[in-house]
């Protein structure tokens, strides 16, 4: 009987967990190792008093992703989780008191534009057409390949496909040509946030993103979205995957110039044939790799080229009442969104009147927090420890946030607070290992790095590999989801083309 190839995944974000399914459905022998008590990353949960919180993402867009993962190993992730669609799908509030629900039923949104602009119209229409053409190009080749820079996407794509994605602008650049409007600029460059990147930096192609959420929807799971990870491991159990959790890896075990397993830090040596990290790439090379001259040439030209993305603050809010003025989502905008990413990005402090996100899952799940009371997740993004100039005070900060939210409509907030939970980029980067707390890994940025990521196959070491938010195709629920995949795919062709050649 033929031995299964063998595979050991450095940590259960779900770009790991996602790897292991893929590489476990194509006949691989697979362990996961993971540091923390339980699997999902930053997609996990906290609770207390009654309330329930997911500490990390709260909006689901491309279901089609897990779909697509469930499949791979004949599965129905239907019959793993209950995702269910959400509308409206934000509630947007302004400095200047305006409101304006956005939702994917166009007449709908045409009449909330409306508050703004007289005849938005024919622009939205115009601006879904182009963002739905760049999702349909990125179709054919971001998101069924795992592509590292130009060269790869040239391998995919007509001239003209190329020009059509606008290469030579920002996502600001391209909201600009369509709404002269600053309301409805403002809405549609947050988009891009997402991927925790600036639009007036990130490449226009992001402006896909905007057609992934009017067009295909945003989405919650039942039960809150930690129930992705859930169902991915009630997978991985049925794939007999193991996972060790609360086993942290000291170091990747290298044989010359291959890694051929890695070793916990209790000493125990897990050989492997591919050995797959879900830790960040900039962080996997310092902690887990011989601290050599390559390995430190390789840090210096990734760190060059590939920012981390925004961190954030996070607080989890039980207040002992319901605010009624808000949906499942919200955004409470900045007055000069110009200035807002120009503090994070550029100089390296928090913004002085930040853009606030509050996800509120009771809204839908009502099982998420005690009756006549709401779990408020507020996330504020701050600039990532490795840009900040100085220390940042994050009680001084949490007072801001909460200050401009009671300003701008939260009456009775602070003292409606009746359990608190607090992130910031210090844990972040603690418990996720996360390049100076990044989010979302790699910031988009058209100048640096026209919007790629860092290579998903180690050039340094053979049989290495990465997936999660720091490879392609980023950040994000669907994203990181969908590098595990790309990167399973990558590896079989790799053994393919070595097997070939014996």
């Amino acid at each position: 009987m033929t031995q299964k190839p063998t595979a050991v995944v450095i940590g259960a974000g779900l770009g790991g967990l996602s790897s292991a399914i893929s590489l476990a459905g194509d006949g691989y022998d697979v362990t996961i190792l993971e540091k923390n008590e339980t699997i999902g990353g930053k997609l996990n949960q906290r609770s207390g008093k009654g309330f329930t919180f997911d500490t990390g993402p709260s909006i689901l867009t491309m279901p089609w992703v897990l779909e697509q993962l469930f499949e791979r190993v004949h599965r129905n992730v239907h019959d793993y989780m209950e995702i269910e669609r959400i509308e409206p799908q934000w509630r947007t509030f302004f400095e200047d008191g305006t409101k304006m629900d956005v939702t994917s039923d166009l007449p709908s949104m045409l009449q909330e534009m409306r508050k703004v602009e007289n005849n938005p119209g024919s622009s939205l229409t115009q601006f879904l057409s182009y963002s739905q053409d760049m999702y349909d190009i990125c179709m054919k080749s971001f998101y069924k390949t795992s592509i590292s820079g130009l060269k790869d996407l040239r391998k995919e794509h007509t001239l003209k496909e190329l020009l059509s994605m606008d290469p030579f602008h920002t996502v600001a650049d391209g909201t600009k040509k369509y709404f002269d409007n600053k309301h409805l600029e403002q809405l549609f460059n947050f988009f891009v946030m997402y991927v925790g990147s600036n639009p007036y930096q990130a490449p226009a192609i992001l402006n896909q993103l905007v057609y992934v959420q009017l067009g295909l929807g945003i989405h919650y799971v039942k039960g809150g979205m930690y129930n992705i990870a859930r169902g991915m491991k009630t997978l991985l159990d049925e794939l007999r995957v193991d996972i060790h959790t609360a086993t942290p890896v000291s170091h990747i075990y290298l044989e010359g110039e291959t890694a051929s397993g890695v070793v916990t830090q209790d000493g125990k040596l897990h050989k492997a044939d591919v050995v797959v990290s879900n830790l960040e790439v900039i962080p996997a090379y310092n902690t887990l790799l011989p601290d050599t001259a390559p390995v430190k040439k390789e840090v210096k030209s990734l760190s060059k080229t590939y920012q981390p993305t925004v961190s954030g603050l996070v607080l989890l809010l039980g207040t002992d009442r319901e605010f009624p003025q808000l949906k499942h989502h919200n955004f409470f905008f900045s007055e000069d969104p110009k200035k807002e990413f120009k503090q994070i990005y550029q100089k390296g402090v928090p913004a002085d009147d930040p853009t606030i996100y509050i996800g509120v899952s009771s809204k839908t799940d009502p099982s998420q927090a005690p009756a006549g009371k709401e779990n408020l997740f507020v996330l504020t993004h701050v600039p990532p420890k490795t840009a900040l100039k100085k220390k940042a005070d994050w009680d001084k900060y949490r007072d801001t946030v909460i200050d401009k939210l009671e300003r701008m409509g939260l009456t009775g907030l602070r003292d409606s607070i009746e359990f608190e939970y607090e992130f910031n980029p210090d844990t972040l980067e603690e418990l996720y290992g996360a390049n100076g707390g990044s989010i979302y890994g790699i910031a988009a940025d058209k100048n640096t790095n026209g919007g790629f990521k860092i290579p998903a196959k180690s050039q340094l070491y053979n049989n290495l590999y990465f997936a999660g938010g720091s490879t392609h195709p980023g950040g994000g629920v669907p994203m990181v989801t969908l590098s595990g995949q790309l990167t399973a795919d990558l590896i079989l062709e790799d053994q393919k083309a070595l097997n070939k050649t014996k």
